[in-house]
């Protein structure tokens, strides 16, 4: 099925469930192996550097797997100033970062209005970085004002494909059919974006996996942000088993083999779970990092 996977780009369900639940170690080492190949053939060596900057942990939704979720009264909220966010810019642009990532939960405090001058300034001051943005669901009008300001990426994990297992992790207020919705709304603004599931969460299966795949497979994003489900102690979920290293190493480079030339970054949730977990990730097929500036 790998060999099938290289070769097609292209798995049906039941394949996708039969690879998942077969893996074994020997298998995963041949997997890494092809991935990386593949990789080589598209990038060479290259791994590519975004400056990450989490400018806000406010948020408005109440996800129950999130530490920053709205009804967690024992975080510490922030939010950074204009200026505090270009500053973080200019160290990068120093370090020789030329993407940088602005992150943050989805805070009404950022208004579309803020949210296009803070854009604006950003790509004012630094004309020859690449701007993604990573704020969640949006209106369409408010995606191609973001992108008319100048904003090129645009981030939003699927988180999961099935509505059903969608609904155990987020409140009512929520629905992967919306989420969905917003990634090819970004792609008919004129983005590049990203997507990407977790792995591991609470009540995911095989299944759920596959069928993350096949929806990726249709999306055909410019990249694919996965991790592990780490559980945070604030939340509903504090006492659930993480995600494995092992199982977000063997979706990786089965990512690799599906979609060779995306962009796949090596994780920080990896780097959280295994003090390797980075360098296993780049070993496995990622070919991106995204340190926190």
């Amino acid at each position: 099925l790998i060999t099938k996977l290289e070769e097609t780009g292209n798995l049906n369900q039941t394949e996708w469930i039969a690879l998942i639940n077969g893996r074994t170690p020997k298998l995963a080492e041949f997997l890494f192996e092809r991935a990386r190949a593949v990789r080589h053939q598209y990038y060479g060596h290259d791994v590519y550097i975004r400056g990450l900057i989490e400018f806000t942990n406010y948020c408005r939704n109440d996800c129950y797997y999130c530490g920053i979720r709205c009804s967690n009264a024992s975080v510490a909220r922030y939010r950074l100033t204009e200026d505090e966010i270009l500053d973080c810019c200019q160290t990068g642009y120093r370090l020789g970062f030329r993407t940088f990532v602005l992150q943050g939960g989805e805070d009404a405090w950022f208004t579309d209005k803020r949210m296009a001058v803070l854009i604006r300034a950003i790509k004012t001051r630094f004309p020859d970085c690449a701007l993604t943005l990573s704020i969640g669901e949006k209106s369409r009008e408010s995606y191609k004002l973001f992108h008319d300001m100048g904003a090129d990426r645009y981030l939003l994990r699927h988180e999961t494909y099935n509505a059903n297992h969608y609904r155990m992790l987020h409140p009512a207020s929520l629905s992967a059919i919306r989420r969905q919705k917003c990634l090819f709304a970004l792609q008919e603004t004129g983005y590049q974006v990203g997507s990407g599931f977790m792995v591991g969460s609470p009540g995911q299966t095989a299944e759920y996996l596959a069928e993350d795949m096949l929806f990726l497979k249709q999306l055909n994003p410019h990249m694919v942000g996965i991790g592990p489900f780490i559980p945070h102690h604030a939340t509903p979920f504090a006492m659930e088993k993480a995600g494995t290293l092992e199982l977000t190493l063997f979706m990786l480079g089965l990512l690799r083999l599906m979609l060779p030339k995306t962009l796949l970054p090596s994780t920080t949730a990896l780097a959280t779970i295994h003090p390797e977990g980075r360098k296993m990730g780049i070993l496995a097929g990622a070919n991106v990092v995204m340190p926190n500036l």
